[in-house]
This record gives structure tokens, C-alpha cells and sequence, in this order.
């Protein structure tokens, strides 16, 4: 029984940690923060683009 809870309870805690950074990225793609998948021509919008990857990333991993 006591194996079946704690299984239990680490699943509950993954599902819960992907539904976090899920929620995150759509939010940030609501706001468009997550970069586009063509390439900015504009060196300023790419490193907007890297500095937001970075950012959710990072943001993505505290989550855990």
C-alpha cells in the first residue's frame, strides 16, 4: 500500500510540474515572448528573442 501512495504522489507532483510549465509557456506565447521560428533580421529582436528563451528556461527549471 505504502509503495502504491508514494508512486501515487510522485506522479501527482510530475503531472503538476508539467501543467506549471505548460501554463507558463502559453502564457508567454499569449504575450508573444517565446520567439518565432523565422529568423529576425533585426540583431536588436534577436537578442530579444535569445534573452526570452533564456528567460523561460530558466523560469521553466524553478518550477521543479
Amino acid at each position: 500500500m505504502e509503495t502504491t501512495s508514494i508512486n501515487r504522489e510522485a506522479m501527482q507532483e510530475n503531472i503538476q510540474d508539467y501543467v506549471a510549465q505548460l501554463q507558463l509557456h502559453m502564457a508567454l506565447h499569449a504575450r508573444h515572448l517565446v520567439p518565432s521560428l523565422t529568423q529576425p533580421e533585426d540583431p536588436r529582436h534577436k537578442l530579444l528573442q535569445e534573452t526570452q528563451a533564456t528567460i523561460e528556461k530558466l523560469a521553466s527549471r524553478q518550477t521543479r
